[in-house]
């Protein structure tokens, strides 16, 4: 049987897991927590519009992130809007925030106090 690139493997999670047993994780959090979309009042941790905080050791970040349309008037700038929230935190060497389009953003993705937030609950 070949695979084909464009096949998926059963079982493998769509989203990478973040690193959320590393000291700066939750410090991590709060400064994605701090960033807005201009649209929509609730900050882009709460929207689901974060996928990954992969922190190493020795504290070079990676944030996987969407945006809830491809056409976001914004995409360019959020980016380095999250980089500049997290960069000067303690701890952090650097910061690299990639943007990605699998999985598709959905409301589903949004926590509770997004959808209680926005009128959705």
């Amino acid at each position: 049987m070949t695979v084909e690139p464009t096949d998926k493997l059963e079982g493998a999670p769509l989203i990478r897991p973040s690193s959320t047993e590393h000291p700066l994780h939750e410090v991590i959090v709060e400064a994605c927590r701090s960033v807005y979309d201009p649209e929509i009042p609730v900050n882009i941790y709460d929207l689901g519009l974060v996928y990954t905080i992969d922190i190493t050791e020795d504290g070079a970040v990676t944030i996987i992130m969407t945006l809830t349309a491809p056409g976001c008037p914004v995409a360019g700038e959020m980016p380095g809007w999250i980089a500049d929230a997290v960069e000067p935190l303690p701890g952090v060497k650097q910061v690299d925030v990639e943007l990605t389009w699998e999985p598709p953003w959905g409301m589903e993705m949004m926590s509770d106090e997004a959808r209680l937030e926005l009128g959705f609950m």
